[in-house]
């Protein structure tokens, strides 16, 4: 009887009762911010913050370590290896997933007829792909070869009209992208109005930053020559730090994000020119 009293309890913290005010992908996001900044997380702690059952939280942790963002250890979780290097793409493309369709649809509103765009690379930025249609005459040019794959399969079904450059340069199979001397010359050959860029870490003190060198460089110069930078990001980058720095928060016009701007970032004077959107 006193199991399924506690059953029954446990069930009404993890969703059925009034308590329960976090979503479990909001949840994930909160556990990988946490231990993005800490390197570790402990199972009572995360417990007590979200006020759901311990089967639930090492549930979460395991869903986490299976997708490669993290290590169970006894009592709770500690950074992978993907510390200063990020997960292989595939790996990454069901990570945060609604987030970044929430955050794609959003940033493809600010597309307009006639611009044209670059697009870098990530996961974040293939959901932003996707969502490109009823926009005319528009140029996209990307170093993302999964990007280019899905955008030429929109433009043949007639989704949106306009063309599309894939950006030369040495593949990197592994994040499948395009990076080196040579992308970043072609990126000087073009007149770009809107580059929209992604990021491993968001933060005040480092702005922009991302965990591979080379497509850093491609990113950075993607905002050196356009006239407007637009970064998309989740919730789970917001106050952390990666290897390479793209650029200073200054540097960007909008941050399209699925959650509201961030209580701790006010009343910092860099932050003043920056357009927040939250989708």
């Amino acid at each position: 009887m006193y199991r399924r009293k506690n059953a029954l309890f446990y069930k009404l913290l993890d969703g059925g009762g009034t308590n329960m005010s976090v979503l479990p992908e909001e949840r994930k996001n909160e556990i990988l911010k946490e231990l993005n900044k800490m390197g570790k997380v402990k199972v009572m702690e995360l417990v007590d913050q979200f006020n759901v059952s311990e089967e639930t939280i090492r549930r979460d942790l395991m869903i986490l370590e299976e997708k490669g963002l993290l290590k169970r250890v006894y009592g709770g979780a500690i950074k992978t290896v993907f510390e200063f290097e990020e997960p292989p793409f595939t790996q990454r493309t069901t990570v945060n997933q609604d987030a970044k369709v929430k955050v794609g649809k959003k940033a493809v509103e600010l597309i307009s007829n006639g611009d044209v765009i670059a697009i870098d690379v990530g996961t974040t930025m293939l959901e932003f792909a996707q969502c490109i249609e009823n926009k005319k005459d528009i140029t996209i040019l990307t170093n993302s070869l999964p990007v280019s794959s899905l955008l030429t399969e929109l433009l043949n079904q007639n989704k949106f009209t306009g063309q599309i450059l894939l950006l030369g340069g040495q593949i990197d199979p592994k994040h499948q992208s395009i990076c080196g001397g040579l992308t970043e010359q072609m990126l000087n050959q073009f007149n770009i109005d809107k580059a929209f860029i992604s990021a491993g870490g968001v933060s005040i003190q480092s702005g922009v930053s991302n965990y591979h060198l080379h497509e850093t460089l491609v990113s950075r110069k993607m905002v050196e020559v356009s006239k407007q930078v637009i970064l998309l990001t989740d919730y789970s980058k917001i106050g952390v730090d990666t290897f390479c720095k793209v650029c200073p928060l200054e540097k960007v016009d909008v941050i399209v994000c699925e959650q509201p701007f961030p209580e701790e970032w006010r009343n910092h004077s860099k932050l003043e020119e920056i357009n927040w959107i939250h989708a």
